[in-house]
């Protein structure tokens, strides 16, 4: 039983003894926060008691005159929360069945180690302090692990999208290194690089003799006019490479300077996704084209939603 929630319920609804809620007449539950009985339409109540997105008690629940009733059929009181949203039942260890390997607390399915323990369980234990962890795992740009990574005790662990040879699609010590970069239009199931027109090291092309750009992809002689390569280079509405970049040979160079423009005619600009709390894909993910295509194990527009599922 959990303990009372607050001194309201307990003048008006029940009173506590040694932490365990005794209700009046005509409540229940663990902080008598139900009533028995329930004025309110049918309709009304399951709107009270719909999450966000629309599910009833998340499917984690029954609905009771507009509050969530959580399904507890262990008795450890796993899932909470005012929609039932937190399942609990993801911070327990496997081996032992202790919630974050007794190491932490868990918070709404997340586990908040201990000093000392690291892990989305709380498994792992670390001899250096957290402060070298930290360091251990900044990237020379100044980000933890990249920003495309998890640290535990010093080392990156790379959120990979798809192996492709010995390497995944990002490696290096410090997740620095993004394949990813070298492909004209990202393809986890494609091999290639540079646009067959070089090789790529650490995320960065490296050009054979007749051919430069960021991928390789314009060849250094041009047997076009400039009136013939300028009109390839026009979009919809006339402009030059949406206005973001310079033509050669009938493409487009977007501007360096803009690293966040991409796309045939300069048209993706990446700011222009979905941010959370002000990041860009919440930092779960990455844009391409102003859509934020996320780490395994989160979901939404900008990625902010954690499925719970394990690197």
């Amino acid at each position: 039983m959990a303990e009372c929630g607050s001194m309201q319920w307990m003048d008006d609804r029940g009173y506590c003894d040694c932490g365990v809620c005794e209700c009046d007449e005509g409540w229940f539950g663990e902080a008598c926060q139900f009533q028995e009985e329930c004025n309110l339409p049918s309709k009304k109540s399951r709107e009270l008691c719909r999450n966000p997105q629309g599910v009833v008690c998340s499917n984690a629940g029954t609905c009771h005159c507009g509050s969530c009733m959580c399904h507890d059929p262990d008795g450890r009181g796993l899932v909470t929360g005012t929609y039932c949203e937190c399942d609990d039942h993801e911070c327990l260890d496997e081996d032992t069945g202790e919630v974050c390997g007794g190491h932490g607390q868990c918070y709404c399915g997340n586990c908040y180690c201990a000093a000392g323990w690291h892990g989305d369980k709380c498994g792992f234990q670390c001899d250096i302090s957290p402060w070298e962890s930290k360091q251990r795992c900044t990237s020379p740009d100044g980000k933890i692990c990249s920003n495309r990574g998890t640290c535990v005790c010093g080392e990156c662990t790379c959120h990979d999208v798809d192996p492709s040879g010995d390497w995944g699609d990002i490696h290096g010590d410090t997740c620095e290194c993004d394949e990813r970069s070298c492909h004209a239009t990202y393809d986890r199931y494609s091999d290639d690089f540079c646009s067959g027109h070089g090789y790529c090291s650490c995320g960065r092309c490296i050009c054979e003799e007749g051919w430069f750009g960021k991928i390789c992809q314009f060849p250094r002689n041009c047997e076009m006019t400039d009136v013939q390569s300028k009109e390839q280079c026009e979009t919809g509405d006339g402009v030059l490479c949406s206005g973001k970049g310079s033509c050669h040979c009938a493409q487009c160079i977007c501007s360096p300077k803009d690293w966040w423009v991409s796309g045939e005619f300069c048209e993706c600009d990446d700011r222009e996704c979905d941010k959370h709390d002000g990041v860009v894909c919440t930092g779960n993910g990455v844009c391409n084209c102003g859509v934020c295509y996320c780490w395994d194990g989160w979901t939404g527009n900008a990625c902010e939603i954690w499925l719970g599922t394990e690197y």
